[in-house]
């Protein structure tokens, strides 16, 4: 699995395609895209070749030289180390466990880590070790991102996953996990924040329900959109009927986010997302 990552100039697809075919590459799938907005040239491919990765690289580093590339190169049936964060909500948690446990996610989850005891028995089940840490002032806050930090570095985490932690990160945190940090909330965001946002909703009469997976930064539930669903309601709808619909659509949209980021199929242009589907 290779990405790149360029200004835009004639001439990178060729260099790319030429030095695969050095290495006795078979290009399987590729996708690129320019974008007319920043000048950047994105591309993602899969290629089967029998030499070794050291060898493969050794051809297309003079390709990353002379294009000023970033380029990214991982095997494809690897599975990416993922931290999840969770409080008390276990849908999020649950379907990515679940899909984990089943295949469907190309991840590892050698940690689960929450604010709250009360997912305890949602990881026990699935088998994940899991750590509790209270955070109810400052200094456990701090005390719970310093350990947030210990394991990534501990496991070699490459993805940290937000499934309903309902903790703001520090600023600190966010830089240290800059690309590599996936959110969800619900799509009422910004019109119903706070507590209780199905029962604003429900009370404003929306129609629409959904959900958004994003990157983290230090602009709150601002960092750069990965994937959204939305989901038609109507009057007739009770506030728990909403919140049950709600979740369903934040659970698929995380899942999905996390699905696409384990495949090396998110770019980031700016501000926003590449996603090569």
């Amino acid at each position: 699995m290779l990405t790149l990552v360029a200004d835009d100039r004639p001439g990178i697809v060729h260099a790319i395609t030429a030095a695969l075919v050095a290495a006795s590459g078979n290009i399987l799938e590729l996708q690129q895209f320019s974008s007319t907005d920043t000048g950047r040239f994105f591309l993602r491919l899969e290629v089967a070749t029998p030499v070794t990765r050291g060898a493969l690289m050794a051809e297309l580093e003079p390709v990353a030289a002379r294009f000023n590339a970033q380029i990214h190169l991982d095997a494809a049936e690897r599975r990416i180390r993922t931290l999840i964060l969770g409080s008390k909500a276990e849908h999020c948690a649950n379907d990515l466990l679940f899909r984990y446990h089943s295949g469907y996610l190309p991840i590892e989850v050698p940690m689960m880590m929450s604010n709250h005891p009360t997912l305890a028995s949602l990881a026990k089940f699935y088998e994940v070790p899991f750590e509790h840490l209270p955070v109810t002032n400052p200094e456990e806050k701090a005390a719970f991102e310093r350990r947030v930090l210990e394991v990534v570095a501990e496991h070699d985490i490459e993805l940290v996953v937000l499934a309903r932690y309902m903790q703001i990160l520090s600023p600190e945190l966010c830089d240290a996990l800059e690309g590599r940090a996936i959110n969800i909330h619900h799509s009422f965001l910004p019109g119903f924040k706070g507590a209780n946002p199905y029962r604003q909703a429900h009370a404003r009469g929306v129609k629409l329900v959904g959900a958004t997976a994003h990157f983290v930064t230090t602009d709150l539930d601002e960092g750069p959109i990965i994937e959204q669903n939305v989901r038609r309601v109507d009057h007739s709808q009770s506030v728990a009927e909403l919140q049950s619909l709600g979740q369903d659509e934040e659970s698929r949209t995380l899942t999905q986010a996390v699905k696409w980021f384990a495949e090396h199929r998110i770019l980031l242009d700016g501000q926003r997302t590449i996603v090569f589907d």
